[in-house]
């Protein structure tokens, strides 16, 4: 349920704390969510699917104002992630398109945005359909989604098919 006095932020963990501090937030009731991203791994001797965070050193936490120092005080956070000199604070749209995105696809790639062009397509299938995106960049069969609050783009492979443009 909404809380219209709590916002989702995103805090910075010390290197491959993301799990760790997830745990610590969770466990002092606070709401947090750590996107894992199914990964295949390849050792010498076999091949098996782990879950790794999706952004390096990054969990999404959902607290008040009055929250945030309790926050700070927690084993693991840095501190928070600002955007134009504030926390930065993400949308409940987009941490449902992160976990829908998660939910379809493995081997996700979080990527920094890079320059973008305006081009605007409608998704005809999948967790997506009937949604404008604007492209980003496409290479042979991947395509961008833009998590725009936090200035990454996820990536993953998807039939070009799967795209119409938008006519204006």
């Amino acid at each position: 349920m909404h809380d219209p006095k709590k916002n989702w932020y995103v805090v910075y963990t010390k290197p491959r704390w993301e799990k760790k501090v997830y745990a610590l937030l969770t466990e002092r009731r606070l709401e947090a969510y750590c996107p894992l991203n199914r990964v295949r791994k390849k050792w010498s001797d076999r091949v098996k699917w782990i879950e790794e965070p999706l952004f390096k050193s990054y969990v999404f936490v959902k607290v008040s104002e009055e929250d945030k120092a309790r926050v700070r005080l927690v084993n693991g956070v840095v501190n928070f992630v600002y955007w134009l000199g504030k926390p930065a604070i993400v949308k409940e749209k987009e941490i449902e398109i992160i976990r829908k995105f998660l939910n379809e696809h493995d081997e996700v790639q979080a990527e920094p945005l890079a320059l973008q062009t305006d081009a605007r397509v409608t998704i005809r299938r999948g967790v997506f359909m009937d949604k404008e995106a604007k492209i980003v960049k496409v290479l042979n069969n991947k395509v961008q989604v833009i998590i725009e609050s936090i200035g990454y783009s996820l990536v993953a492979i998807i039939d070009r098919s799967n795209v119409a443009m938008t006519g204006k």
